[in-house]
């Protein structure tokens, strides 16, 4: 049997990867080929094409790949056509991801959609995409099954891929016992993992911290890197706004925010990070004007945050804007300095969402789907065959 999976940006090729342990371990012959990144790689699947390297947001930056990601497309459709996967399998990354389902749904090949895209809380239309090119989507939150059943779409809930990953996490001990060492109150700042993320949000984050140390001298701030261009990036910004108590590290989340007594974080994924450690966090995005508007206009959700969308709550105060909102962020983390009641509320109610949400094994009971109805959809073409 032979399974494309298809991811196109650094969270969904970590839960790629763990989706292709999974299947190659309930299916040692399995033959897994598709387009990411390097951890799909590691784990055993052959890359047609490192679609990782082109994740980008928003209109004009993929106007401006538009053409790369029409290659892509184009190759991976020969590839279709060659040699024929049992099943394709698709890891978020909707804008391209459509079009990879429509050309695998006109050759006849089951679509699977894996973490799929939160169309409940934007662009709700969208969900026709869904009903015409998707078999199947195995959702990650425990809501998302009723909504696309609801909208006569074949679901099935499983988790989310992010709690298989995040038990495993093994936090370095010498960088935890370095910092312990020194004196202050860490606060974590986690940028995001795309480059449009930190051109945005870094400027507000590096003001906030310079309110808040003005308030509490005792406080340092640790910097998330995703990556060491991105690191190069801030420590360059750091320079340039002579901040001494702020510095930053590249692969050291999940340390930060062991170590970090609240962080403001980027809206996206790491959401459930901090959940998992239950760490009072303040939700932050900023974005240029144009696409805030669409945004707006197209959300329906009542939250940005996963932790609050998981809540239906808003357990971490969120601040959506085109504008720096450094003094209403900075407000709310010193709150929680000055308040321990305040911040213990928020700790204990994170605690409580995460024993009820936090269910590992979604990335087994995702490749146990797949391999069922994939060997049901092979059986069916060698009967029709017959």
């Amino acid at each position: 049997m032979r399974i494309l999976i298809s991811a196109g940006e650094p969270s969904g090729d970590l839960h790629a990867a763990n989706l292709v342990r999974s299947l190659r371990r309930l299916d040692p012959s399995l033959d897994c080929v598709g387009l990411g990144g390097e951890k799909m790689a590691e784990a055993g699947c052959k890359l047609i094409y490192p679609l990782c390297k082109l994740a980008v947001m928003g209109f004009g930056p993929v106007l401006m790949q538009a053409h790369r990601f029409l290659d892509v497309l184009a190759r991976t459709d020969r590839y279709f056509l060659r040699h024929r996967p049992d099943a394709v399998v698709l890891v978020d990354f909707p804008g391209f991801h459509w079009w990879l389902a429509r050309r695998a749904h006109h050759h006849g090949i089951p679509v699977f959609y894996f973490v799929p895209p939160q169309i409940w809380a934007w662009a709700t239309w969208r969900v026709s995409k869904m009903r015409r090119w998707v078999d199947h989507v195995l959702c990650s939150l425990p809501f998302e099954e009723s909504w696309y059943r609801q909208h006569q779409v074949p679901a099935h809930y499983v988790g989310h891929p992010y709690f298989d990953e995040l038990p495993t996490q093994k936090l370095e001990p010498a960088f935890l016992a370095e910092q312990r060492a020194r004196p202050g109150t860490v606060i974590g700042l986690l940028p995001g993992s795309r480059g449009q993320e930190l051109t945005y949000n870094l400027p507000t984050l590096l003001r906030t911290a310079r309110k808040v140390h003005t308030a509490h001298p005792e406080t340092r701030f640790l910097v998330a890197c995703f990556k060491q261009h991105h690191l190069d990036r801030v420590q360059e910004a750091l320079r340039g706004e002579g901040l001494p108590y702020v510095e930053a590290h590249t692969g050291r989340t999940p340390e930060i925010i062991e170590l970090a007594h609240a962080c403001v974080a980027v809206s996206g994924s790491v959401g459930l990070e901090l959940l998992y450690r239950a760490k009072p966090s303040v939700v932050v995005y900023r974005a240029a004007p144009i696409p805030l508007f669409l945004s707006l206009f197209l959300r329906k959700a009542r939250f940005i945050s996963l932790v609050n969308l998981l809540a239906d709550e808003e357990i971490c105060p969120e601040f959506l804007s085109d504008r720096c909102q450094a003094d209403e962020i900075s407000t709310q983390v010193l709150s929680w300095l000055d308040n321990p009641s305040s911040w213990q509320t928020v700790q204990t109610r994170l605690t409580e969402l995460r024993d009820q949400v936090a269910r590992p094994g979604a990335c087994e009971r995702a490749a146990r789907y797949i391999l069922e109805h994939a060997s049901a959809g092979q059986s069916a073409d060698k009967s029709h065959a017959a």
